[in-house]
């Protein structure tokens, strides 16, 4: 069994995105935050999956893009148990900005 934590922040990234989507269309939201937490269970079965990005930032945080939907990122502490899920952005934002307060 897989274990894995959002942090506060986390938890308002997909509260975010869920409302985003469904002003058009609310199944959409729904499968995409079902995305959002299979990629985390996943990801949190074997934390080195994900890929470091040295260019955004020097801290510990492995990036998982989401299969299905390729716009969405999580980021998390791979060393953490239960893993820690730091953020959930869409590839357009600004990773430093998002991640700044967040570290």
């Amino acid at each position: 069994m897989s274990f894995y934590v959002f942090t506060p922040l986390a938890k308002a990234d997909i509260f975010s995105i869920w409302s985003s989507i469904a002003v058009d269309n609310q199944r959409a939201a729904d499968r995409v935050e079902q995305a959002i937490y299979a990629a985390c269970a996943f990801i949190a079965e074997a934390p080195l999956r994900g890929h470091v990005r040295p260019s955004v930032t020097s801290r510990s945080l492995r990036f998982w893009t989401l299969t299905r939907y390729r716009n969405y990122a999580i980021v998390y502490r791979p060393e953490t148990t239960p893993l820690q899920v730091v953020a959930i952005v869409h590839g357009k934002r600004n990773l430093r900005r998002v991640l700044k307060p967040r570290l």
